[in-house]
């Protein structure tokens, strides 16, 4: 039978919770300082456990998460979601960013097509440049 972990690699549980597709982006992230566990920036090859607090930057968001479970097997999303516990702040500052990300985003539509006249002043202006 398998012993339950009591400690694991940054990198390997990164990848195993999912926050990264493979352990070469995880470790190529936690060395670029995007990632910190308990304020400290670390190697990939740290050893955390049940308790530690991990910041995970991922432009545009920053994640702040408690590691909840240990698993050295990468499985579904859902159970991966069970290996930590995102706080409180971190949770508001990312839904404020989103809904921040998505009022900047919507453009203004015209009230119709350009006629003929219109379309040529745009081609024009597209071959200009």
């Amino acid at each position: 039978m398998d012993q339950p972990l009591s400690k694991m690699r940054l990198d390997k549980w990164l990848w195993a919770a999912r926050f990264f597709k493979t352990r070469a982006l995880a470790a190529e992230a936690i060395s670029g300082g995007k990632v910190h566990v308990d304020g400290q920036r670390v190697k990939p090859s740290k050893a955390i456990g049940v308790g530690s607090r991990i910041e995970i930057t991922k432009a545009p968001y920053t994640f702040e998460v408690i590691v909840t479970g240990l698993s050295d097997k990468r499985r579904p999303a859902k159970e991966a979601a069970l290996l930590y516990a995102e706080t409180q702040e971190s949770l508001v500052r990312r839904q404020e960013e989103a809904k921040r990300r998505r009022a900047e985003a919507i453009s203004p539509q015209p009230a119709r097509r350009p006629d003929k006249k219109q379309r040529r002043q745009i081609h024009r202006f597209k071959r200009a440049e």
